[in-house]
């Protein structure tokens, strides 16, 4: 494993410091949830059930106009047509495997580590380093990007969250998404109001949250806390949202072909950010 990818994160996205001030503990949000068509295979955790989810984004501040939907399939029409659009972002939920891992160190091997900061950014990528974070570090990806981001209400949690975190480098983002009560609080508020009983915050859970978001140059994103930075995967059209035949090729249909090439395991789900069925 690549020493700046290996010595700084564990499977569980966290990053260890001598100096780090004491993180917050954040309770994996916990829950079984059904697969995506064509795989037959069960996630038995994490809670990303769509109506926790958006409960949680509107409390930080996301416009309720938006929620969280199931996406049930890549492929079937009448499936896909359940999701009202545009899509802003997809969230994809899978294992943590030796070949996603083996797949993720190659392809950061010879990234450099990403150190941009400021409002000329094309996306808003924070580095994890709370452990079992990765839900909530990939809800914020999702509503902080995009054309989510024009949709929260000023002088709320995640409005100001941007706010300071637009000009930190990567590192100081991280200490500042660990010392936010704000963002802690609604985390287990989520985690203690979904279906089944959360694991304990220092449990191992070897879920993982990945984000795909669409910037306004009309680029598609992955945005994953545990990478060097964020990835852009590709040119969308002007009207493509991220679940458009392109997006998806890209993006989650790439990973999962990645996976399968590599005989990785194919369990996973996706959940999208669009407009309100209310």
């Amino acid at each position: 494993m690549a020493e700046s990818i290996g010595s700084m994160h564990d499977p569980h996205g966290v990053t260890e410091t001598s100096a780090a001030p004491r993180k917050q503990a954040f309770v994996p949000l916990g829950k079984h949830y059904p697969p995506v068509a064509p795989y037959s295979r069960l996630i038995p955790n994490p809670e990303n059930n769509p109506e926790v989810m958006t409960r949680l984004v509107h409390k930080l501040g996301l416009s309720p106009t938006l929620a969280f939907h199931d996406v049930y399939s890549l492929d079937d029409p009448d499936l896909l047509a359940f999701v009202p659009r545009p899509v802003h972002a997809l969230l994809l939920v899978f294992p943590i495997t030796s070949s996603y891992e083996k797949a993720r160190v190659e392809e950061d091997g010879p990234l450099p580590e990403y150190d941009a900061s400021g409002s000329g950014e094309e996306v808003l990528w924070i580095r994890q380093t709370i452990r079992n974070a990765c839900g909530m570090m990939g809800l914020l990806h999702c509503a902080c990007n995009g054309g989510a981001r024009e949709m929260i209400a000023p002088q709320t949690d995640l409005a100001n969250l941007i706010d300071s975190a637009v000009p930190l480098d990567p590192s100081s983002r991280a200490q500042l998404l660990e010392t936010s009560p704000s963002i802690a609080q609604a985390h287990a508020s989520a985690a203690s109001g979904g279906d089944t009983t959360a694991p304990s915050a220092e449990a191992d859970v070897d879920l993982h949250f990945v984000a795909f978001v669409k910037s306004a140059e009309n680029n598609l994103w992955e945005l994953d806390g545990r990478r060097k930075g964020p990835l852009n995967r590709g040119k969308l059209a002007d009207e493509d949202d991220v679940l458009a035949e392109n997006a998806l090729n890209l993006g989650v249909r790439r990973f999962l072909k990645r996976e399968e090439e590599l005989g990785g395991d194919l369990r996973f789900s996706l959940v999208a950010l669009a407009p309100s069925m209310d």
